[in-house]
């Protein structure tokens, strides 16, 4: 499909195939060539005087504003995000976050940030940005009254994550939207977990939807890259905050990253439907305590995903029930067919023990009050192996943490 026209009324799958694929980017062939450029060329000096007079994809000018890969991969992420004008893309996920917030922020202002967010967002407010004179404010993304309550006139942004990191807490993420606009200020959503697929964000009233496609657009563990997505006037904002600190990514990454956005819907769906398999199988084990997979009917945040969630994705956590750090360790080391890694999103499964009170101000850990002595938790980034075999090596590794 080369006229993205016809991509308006078509369900998501379809959308996926051809979004960015315009024909004046691909020419006669189906990818868009990888175009490893930094000096674009004029045909006149009359050319070379009206290049910087539009800035946007799809024109020449300079390689750090792109060409053709990169385009299509902007255009697609953006045809996939309803209510989106543009999508600036980064180097990292966490290039993102920090490009959005050096967009919306200003010395002086307020940041409010929620207690359970991907600790490099935290560790950017507490670091860079009160570096450059900024304010970072930890509060509880699931007591709204102490979230309104924290909005001064200072606070010009609030930077949220769905659900939480580690500990997997769903927010109401329209309600908080809305409060931060009655409040005059910016809503910035890390939309990694469930991706405009799961969650379209903008339409659910958030300002601006970051994701890091190191995750599941990429979806093969090989590239470094995030996005960010806004209306008219945040977007052309972020593009050229973007350019004044030269921003720019990897004309061979972005066509990895294309290449693993054709196939994103397909991976999600299965590793959704294998999580869930994992989850409900692990609820019933003696050893767990408690799931935390908001997909998972009965599991903490469950109504809310429900309610304003359409997919998810095969990430999620589960707390032993007692034991130590040791017996834990003992079961991620004993796993055979997990990696033992950072990040999350790809074809392979991965593990990795996770202790989410060193990376919270305000909130608690473990997630059930009263019961400290089950804390120790693991989470689980599930893959495109067979569900059935996953099981069974999760099976076999608790017998490694029933060793004395």
């Amino acid at each position: 499909m080369s006229d993205t026209s016809k991509l308006a009324n078509v369900r998501t799958g379809t959308r996926i195939v051809g979004a960015g694929r315009r024909k004046k980017w691909t020419g006669p062939v189906v990818n868009p060539p990888v175009w490893r450029a930094s000096t674009h060329l004029y045909e006149s000096t009359a050319a070379l005087a009206e290049g910087p007079r539009r800035n946007e994809d799809g024109r020449f000018f300079y390689g750090r504003r792109g060409a053709p890969t990169q385009w299509a991969l902007s255009d697609a992420l953006t045809q996939l995000e309803p209510g989106a004008a543009g999508t600036v893309l980064y180097p990292s996920g966490v290039a993102a976050i920090s490009g959005v917030l050096l967009t919306v922020l200003k010395p002086g202002d307020v940041l409010l940030i929620s207690d359970n967010a991907y600790d490099p967002s935290r560790a950017m407010g507490k670091g860079l940005l009160s570096d450059f004179g900024i304010e970072p404010r930890f509060f509880d993304p699931l007591d709204l009254a102490a979230y309104e309550e924290a909005f001064c006139d200072r606070t010009a942004a609030v930077l949220l994550e769905a659900p939480g990191s580690l500990s997997m807490e769903m927010c109401d993420v329209p309600a908080m939207a809305s409060i931060a606009r009655e409040k005059g200020a910016i809503s910035v959503l890390d939309n990694t977990w469930a991706g405009p697929l799961g969650f379209p964000a903008l339409e659910k009233g958030i300002d601006i939807t970051l994701m890091a496609l190191t995750k599941h657009v990429g979806g093969h563990s090989d590239v470094m890259m995030g996005s960010a997505s806004a209306g008219p006037e945040l977007y052309a904002r972020m593009r050229q905050r973007a350019q004044q600190l030269g921003t720019v990514v990897s004309p061979d990454d972005a066509a990895l990253a294309l290449r693993g956005l054709r196939t994103l819907n397909l991976r999600l769906k299965q590793e959704t439907d294998s999580a869930l398999s994992i989850a409900e199988w692990l609820s019933q084990r003696e050893e767990v305590a408690q799931v935390l997979c908001p997909m998972l009917p009965g599991a903490p945040g469950h109504e809310l995903w429900k309610r304003d969630f359409s997919g998810g994705c095969g990430l999620f956590s589960f707390v032993f029930k007692g034991g130590t750090p040791a017996d834990r360790n003992r079961f991620v080391d004993a796993l055979e067919l997990f990696g033992i890694g950072f990040s999350w999103g790809g074809f392979e499964s991965l593990a990795l023990p996770i202790e989410p009170s060193a990376y919270r101000s305000c909130m608690t850990w473990p997630p059930k009050p009263g019961e400290t002595e089950d804390r120790f938790g693991v989470r689980l980034s599930i893959g495109l192996e067979d569900p059935a075999d996953l099981i069974a090596d999760i099976e076999q590794a608790m017998a490694a943490w029933h060793v004395a």
